[in-house]
This record gives structure tokens, sequence and C-alpha cells, in this order.
């Protein structure tokens, strides 16, 4: 590893620490004597097989998609023929700025891989998206090998989040899913090679860079969302909570408070992942079962009645997991089989999921093949 620093870097880590840790010396003069022909960036880009610039600053992400070169850092970026990743950090306020998405979407266009931002508390004091991805998810991305790309190839669409069902102007009945879950599914197929599209209710979350979005409030309208894309895809995953009744009929007007006791009729939803899964063009088909008792009861009828691929269980209205939470377990049936995937954080536990429906997805190819 070779660590190049801008003046700017040098201000808030010495460059010892780096060469500490790289065991090189550590670069940042364009021009430095002691290389030969003075040409080091050039040196250094032949070198690389990949590059990384974290944390990418607004100035910096601004310099390289105009095709600058003032400094060592923006001189090799011009020089490199190897892949380039950056990892923005920055204020909220700049990360959203015009300006800087334009320079991230031109970044794109010209091959540079975007790992995060995150959200998060700031140096600032302020709170959102623009805190660097943690390094250990930075060195997961450059270290994957070809052969972790599980799912390379494939088309994923995942529903996830909420619904809103309204009963009248102000008001709606809804329930505790976050979308954590889902849109932690998303990531993880993203990393793992799949083109995905992600149906979502309602949430405060952002999807995956790379990843399409298709925004719903109503279980109607994820209904026809996911049935119109199901058939083009190779997986369906519903992560989403939708609704199992909406109100009968949305009062145009603020319903008054008036009597002690009122009664609202509810109609039954249509089943989006027991259509998906009855399409005479038919996604492997992943259901999610949030229950409060019996789930593997629960969770096995629910597999077999819908006849769906593998089903992943969790328990909801305990103290940890489920709805809202960062964290969750989950079990997953399929045909004869099963597995635990243990209490942790929902980006490794989709990481897990996605690796395990890759698993499922090639025993059944080979299974057939050997039919």
């Amino acid at each position: 590893m070779r660590v190049v620093m801008t003046r700017s870097a040098m201000h808030f880590v010495s460059p010892l620490t780096f060469q500490a840790l790289s065991g090189n010396p550590v670069h940042s003069e364009l021009l430095d004597a002691d290389e030969e022909h003075a040409m080091g960036h050039i040196n250094l880009a032949r070198w690389a097989d990949a590059l990384i610039i974290a944390p990418a600053t607004a100035n910096t992400l601004a310099k390289c998609s105009h095709g600058l070169a003032d400094d060592l850092l923006s001189t090799l970026y011009l020089a490199a023929s190897c892949p380039v990743y950056v990892a923005p950090a920055m204020n909220q306020a700049m990360w959203h700025k015009t300006v800087t998405q334009e320079n991230i979407q031109k970044l794109k266009s010209h091959g540079v891989i975007v790992l995060g931002p995150e959200q998060g508390d700031q140096a600032c004091g302020d709170t959102g998206f623009g805190r660097m991805s943690e390094p250990l998810e930075i060195c997961k991305r450059l270290m994957a090998e070809p052969s972790a790309q599980s799912l390379s190839g494939l088309k994923i669409l995942i529903s996830a989040g909420p619904t809103r069902e309204p009963l009248d102007p102000v008001r709606y009945i809804t329930n505790r899913s976050s979308g954590k879950m889902g849109y932690a599914l998303a990531n993880a197929a993203l990393n793992a090679g799949a083109e995905v599209t992600l149906v979502s209710g309602p949430v405060t979350l952002s999807a995956p860079d790379n990843v399409e979005l298709i925004s719903v409030e109503t279980a109607a309208q994820m209904h026809a969302a996911v049935i119109a894309k199901a058939p083009d895809y190779d997986i369906y995953i519903g992560a989403a909570a939708v609704a199992d009744y909406s109100p009968a009929l949305m009062e145009q007007e603020k319903i008054k408070k008036q009597a002690e006791q009122t009664t609202l009729t509810l109609q039954k939803t249509r089943d989006i992942l027991a259509e998906v899964a009855g399409l005479a063009k038919r996604p492997f088909t992943i259901g999610f079962a949030a229950e409060t008792h019996n789930l593997e009861q629960y969770a096995q009828d629910k597999l077999t009645r819908k006849n769906l691929d593998m089903i992943a269980a969790n328990w909801v209205g305990r103290d940890l997991g489920g709805f809202d939470s960062d964290q969750n377990a989950l079990l997953v049936f399929w045909k004869n089989g099963q597995k635990s995937l243990a209490m942790t954080d929902k980006n490794r536990l989709a990481e897990q999921l996605i690796s395990l429906i890759a698993e499922r997805m090639e025993y059944e190819r080979q299974h057939k093949n050997t039919a």
C-alpha cells in the first residue's frame, strides 16, 4: 500500500503515522526531486492496482470531476488507469449541494466507484449524510474478489418499508416498519453484483447509489409497481411490511371527532407475494414473516401457502430486533430446509441472507440440470 497526502490532510494527520502503518514513504509532492525523472505521479499510477481517495472532500471531488491537476493527488487521478474509488466526507449541507451532486454524477459517468457517504453525527455538530463510510466497509469493497459477486448478472427486485393507507386527507393507517432491512438488502445485493430495483414505501432512508428507486405510498401502489416489474427479474425479495387491510372509503374531508366510538370499514389488500409467486414467468421469490408468536408455524405455513422459494422470519414486539431496530435475527425456511441467522446488525444480516439466497438458487439450478 502507498499513501498520498494533500497539504490539507497533513494538517490533520502526520505523514509519519501513515508511513508507519503502510511501511512505505508517504507521497505528497507533485514534482519530487528524489523520484527518477521527477515523475512520481506516473510511477505511482503505473504501480497501483486500485486508487482509493478517502476521505474525498468536496474540493477533491470537484477537481477530479473537472480534470484539474494542481497537486499530486489530482494529477495521480488523471494518470491512473486502474479502478478508482472515492469515499466522500463532508458537511451534510455541502453533500446535498447541487454542484456536489453534479460532480458525483460526472465522476460516476467517468467510471469512478462512489462508496457512501453514510448518515450520522458530524464533527461540526450537524446530523445527516456526509460521514465517510467506515474503513472496514471500504476495505471489504476493495478486497472483494470476483467470486464474491455471487449475483453478478442477475436482476433483483426488492420491496421495502411500510405502506400508508389514507383515512382522510390528514390521517392514515400504517405500521412501524423503518425499511432498514429492505434497504440493507438492496445494498448487499448491489455489492454481490446484482442489478437492483427498490420499491419503497415512505421511509427516512436514502437508497444506495446505483439502485433504481421507485417510491410508493399505498399497498395498491406497491402492488402495481412490483407486478409490473417482477416478470423481468430473476429474484424478488418481499421485505416490505405491506398493509393487510385498507379503508374501504377514503373521506374527502377531515373526519371530525364527534361520537364516543366510531367504526372503520376495512377491505383486504391484494397479496403481492402470492401474486408474484403465481406469475407464469416468476422470479425466485423470497418473503418475510414478522411474527409476535408461533414464528416457525406461521412462517412455514406462509412458505407453502404462497408457493414461495424461501421465507425469512423474525420476531417483533421484543426487546431486540424487529421494526425500527438496527439489529435483527432471522430464521430462514425453504422446502425441506432451514437456517438460523443470529442477532446482528441489519447490514451484516442482509449480507448473510443474500449469500444464502445465492446458495439456494445455485442448488436449485444444479438440481434442475441433473433431474
